[in-house]
């Protein structure tokens, strides 16, 4: 059984709502999983700790589930045109997996959600590429024969599914960006199997 791990950061739910709907894309193809997990909010602030285990959502992801994947689906909500920290945080602690080269030749693929159209979901996802390809993982986007690319109102984009949220984050998932969620998820599964 081969599996793609879904690792998002979510601080107002709409990235983690996009995570589901990736796994269920994954797992639409036999003989791959989904494994889905999160990663711990960070501080400024010393004394504030997150709990081991989140009180809500996916687990935590460990580092050995990062090395473990057949293929990897990164999301984030965009912060100033790039991931969120929390999740830049995790990715600086896989310099053991840039060494020992265990991510090599993998297929990944990016998600993100803006609370505006032009909030920097291009930006974005391309930010969180570069440590992937710094880690040799083969980049996946949604080709343009995913009709929903072509048709979409609100987001979606060849560099991989995204959502636009609203000012207020009040925005749910339109059926095109639904779609290109599933697609995303899918595709990687796919490669996951053949590569």
């Amino acid at each position: 059984m081969k599996n793609v791990l879904v690792l998002y950061y979510s601080r107002q739910g709409a990235t983690a709502k996009m995570a589901r709907l990736i796994a269920r894309g994954v797992e639409s193809v036999q003989g791959v999983e989904a494994i889905l997990r999160t990663v711990p909010n960070i501080s400024a602030n010393c004394e504030v700790t997150e709990p081991s285990v989140p009180t809500k959502g996916a687990p935590y992801v460990s580092l050995d589930e990062l090395k473990q994947a057949n293929g990897l689906a990164l999301g984030s909500p965009t912060r100033f045109g790039n991931m969120a920290a929390p999740l830049k945080y995790f990715l600086e602690k896989s310099s053991g997996h840039w060494l020992s080269g265990s991510l090599v030749g993998k297929p990944a693929g990016v998600f993100t959600s803006t609370s505006s159209l032009h909030g920097g979901q291009e930006s974005t996802l391309l930010s969180m590429m570069i440590p992937l390809l710094h880690h040799g993982m083969i980049i996946s986007g949604l080709p343009y024969t995913e009709s929903d690319l072509l048709t979409t109102q609100t987001g979606g984009t060849p560099y991989g599914a995204s959502h636009v949220a609203g000012a207020d984050n009040s925005n749910p998932l339109s059926e095109e960006e639904k779609n290109l969620c599933k697609a995303l998820g899918k595709r990687l599964a796919e490669l996951a199997i053949k590569l």
